[in-house]
């Protein structure tokens, strides 16, 4: 009997765990988006005075150099929003699966 009863708990717990596994998932894919998201605006932002930068540069060496640290800076502007995007979707998934639970 004692068996049976520490089985039923086990699976019970058990279930329990695999019901607030999705809810977890959901809000680390959120904090995760928002952390991209946030490291996406800042790179953004650096984008932005890089080409201010160069488009009030001295010389034309000192623009090019600006121009290209603007570039780099919107490329990692891009690749954290893709990854804002992707989190975002994850959560949204996981949020679903757990409202189904």
């Amino acid at each position: 009997m004692r068996i049976l009863t520490l089985a039923a708990v086990a699976a019970l717990s058990l279930a329990a765990a695999a019901c607030q596994k999705p809810a977890e998932k959901a809000a680390d894919d959120t904090t995760k988006a928002n952390a991209e998201s946030a490291a996406a605006s800042t790179a953004a932002t650096t984008a932005a005075t890089d080409a201010s930068a160069a488009a009030a540069a001295p010389t034309p060496d000192a623009a090019k150099a600006d121009a290209n640290a603007a570039t780099d800076a919107s490329k990692t502007a891009a690749a954290h929003a893709d990854k804002a995007a992707d989190a975002s979707k994850d959560a949204a998934k996981a949020d679903a699966k757990a409202a189904k639970k």
